[in-house]
């Protein structure tokens, strides 16, 4: 009758081991896609020591000039296929009358026409944007030894 009377004690610790496996399975998910989520138009940014703009709460439009002057935009289905300029129009007046706070930023190829780069520039202006801000990349260091 004695071992009746006695009572379990509750335990008082967290089983970890499931949370761990569902961290690393998230882990996995976003290595496999952080690198999808990159933009793959191969732009050579012409160097330049400007003072990187401060990030905003909205993603920024994107226009992308490539060596052919062929224009890629942000916003849209495939980021990473080719527009004509009336799509590039569309598109960048509807996110522009959205939002019109987005920051709208030119990429041009260091190797791309200067007039073909004022033309992007004017139809984004005439699709609605107030100011417009250029994606260049740093010069190289001369301090900095290369390797």
């Amino acid at each position: 009758m004695a071992q009746v009377m006695r009572r379990r004690r509750l335990m008082g610790e967290i089983n970890v081991v499931p949370y761990i496996d569902v961290m690393l399975v998230l882990l996995i998910i976003f290595m496999i896609t952080a690198p999808l989520l990159t933009q793959g138009v191969k732009v050579d940014l012409p160097k330049a020591s400007a003072e990187p703009i401060e990030p905003q709460r909205i993603q920024p439009l994107v226009l992308s000039v490539d060596r052919q002057g062929r224009m890629y935009l942000s916003v849209g289905g495939n980021p990473q296929s080719p527009l004509d300029e009336s799509t590039v129009a569309a598109r960048a007046a509807a996110v522009l009358r959205r939002e019109p706070q987005t920051q709208v930023l030119v990429r041009a190829d260091n190797a791309v026409a200067y007039g073909r780069v004022v033309q992007a520039m004017v139809m984004l202006q005439h699709a609605g944007a107030r100011k417009i801000g250029f994606i260049t990349e740093p010069p190289p260091d001369p301090a900095r030894p290369r390797g």
